[in-house]
């Protein structure tokens, strides 16, 4: 593979579903919100290269649990994967609640809140079925389905500026006078959000020449290759749609082709966009029922996540986790669709932040270990924690309050499983100690 295929494959691994809904996010603190694109940008690059080095330099399996293991132990890897897997399986919901809201304004009806509920449960269940076939199907769904956002939102990309009215972006640069500080911060998790999933971007180093040298390039190619086009995309919307109705959308892009053709043409984009969010949760579905497999068989997590099918499909596992995603989307339920997806992106980036610290915290041990230290590296790799950590700040206290108790509750859990790791060593500690006060 060239460095130019696997900067392509990093870009497309992170447009997915999360660039769907955030023109209406970033319309509701107004343009000024371009400012959090660029923090974001800078922010998610310098965790893109950390990510990458960590993945070239650790010789321990388990993604971000193996990358947390070298400073933190045991504890730390099982609370990577703890939190990783949480993040996943509400980002899932909201990526099915995104489709749902399409999918609204796709057919012209309008759904209660428990209707919603429903719809998003169906979705969920839907996604989880089509995996069990396993991983030969799932990447022929998603590579068909991937381009119901990618045709849309490059076309805006490229050709929306046609329509755009420089006017209507400036007016609705700061529509609620907040400050400098309130204006970027309130942008800050959703726009983080778009960028989930760039630590998955070096599972295909060992398929490319020279990986120490291009497997970072083109990770932080890729990286800046989605910023500029969610950028770009999100803000050409802004001098096409008036900033109050793109505000009250549950379809942003479909309302910006509606615009700029017709009615016909922006409810083929919103149709669009369905199968794209479709597709997405789809291959997160499958994503998140292998790294409980995986946590499973690390010892952290019950081992019925374990078991797979011939298709090495973990069955019973996606059955339990989308069990839980339907009792979540319920607790999580309101009245206002965008509101409830909000809730969740926010929760999703603050429990995901958690293995992006663990990681970044291990990385002057893994590079010590591989005998291959450099203080640019780690230069880089505080760079991305300090963001992470305005991540948190920026999410709310609603978010910050629940993540913490979910994050908590990991800690508790860790207690029930600890004994496999952590007894031999405990048992070896007082023995010692009982021996220093027998010569006493």
């Amino acid at each position: 593979m060239s460095v130019l295929q696997l900067t392509v494959l990093t870009t497309v691994s992170m447009m997915g579903s999360g660039i769907v809904m955030l023109p209406t996010k970033l319309a509701q603190v107004g343009t000024i919100s371009v400012l959090s694109w660029l923090v974001t940008a800078v922010g998610s690059m310098c965790l893109a290269y950390a990510f990458a080095k960590c993945g070239m330099f650790t010789r321990r399996r388990g993604g971000m649990g193996g990358y947390a293991q070298y400073s933190f132990g045991k504890a730390g890897s099982f609370m990577a994967n703890y939190a990783y897997g949480v993040s996943l399986l509400i980002a899932n919901v909201a990526i099915a609640i995104s489709a749902v809201g399409y999918a609204q304004e796709f057919l012209e009806i309008q759904l209660g809140s428990y209707e919603v509920w429903l719809a998003t449960v169906a979705t969920l269940w839907a996604a989880t079925v089509l995996n069990f076939g396993g991983a030969k199907y799932t990447g022929r769904f998603f590579s068909v389905m991937a381009c119901g956002a990618l045709i849309p939102v490059g076309a805006l990309f490229l050709f929306g500026w046609m329509w755009f009215d420089p006017q209507m972006y400036i007016a609705a640069w700061n529509p609620h006078n907040l400050s400098f500080f309130d204006g970027v911060s309130q942008s800050i998790a959703m726009t983080l959000w778009a960028f989930l999933g760039l630590e998955s971007a070096c599972v295909n180093s060992d398929a490319v020449e020279d990986p120490e040298r291009n497997v970072p390039k083109a990770v932080l190619w890729g990286t800046l290759g989605a910023a500029v086009i969610y950028i770009l995309s999100t803000n050409v919307i802004a001098g096409i749609v008036p900033n109050a109705e793109l505000a009250q959308s549950d379809a942003p892009f479909g309302l910006a082709f509606a615009t700029m053709f017709n009615d016909t043409v922006g409810r083929i984009v919103m149709g669009m966009m369905v199968i794209s969010c479709f597709g997405s949760l789809l291959s997160w579905q499958f994503t998140i029922g292998h790294v409980f497999r995986a946590s499973a068989e690390e010892g952290y997590f019950p081992r019925f996540f374990s078991w797979v099918t011939t298709y090495q499909t973990p069955i019973v596992g996606m059955a339990v986790i989308v069990c839980v995603q339907s009792a979540l989307s319920l607790l999580t339920v309101s009245d206002s669709l965008y509101d409830q997806f909000e809730m969740l992106v926010n929760l999703a980036v603050v429990t995901n932040v958690v293995p992006y610290l663990l990681s970044m915290g291990s990385i002057v041990v893994i590079q010590k270990a591989a005998k291959s230290y450099r203080k640019r590296t780690t230069r880089i790799a505080w760079i991305g924690a300090l963001y992470s950590f305005y991540a948190l700040y920026s999410s709310g206290t609603e978010a910050m309050t629940y993540g913490a108790l979910v994050t908590f509750f990991g800690w508790s859990l860790y207690g029930f499983v600890s004994e496999r790791f952590d007894l031999d060593e405990a048992i070896a500690w007082n023995e010692a100690v009982d021996a220093r006060k027998r010569k006493v």
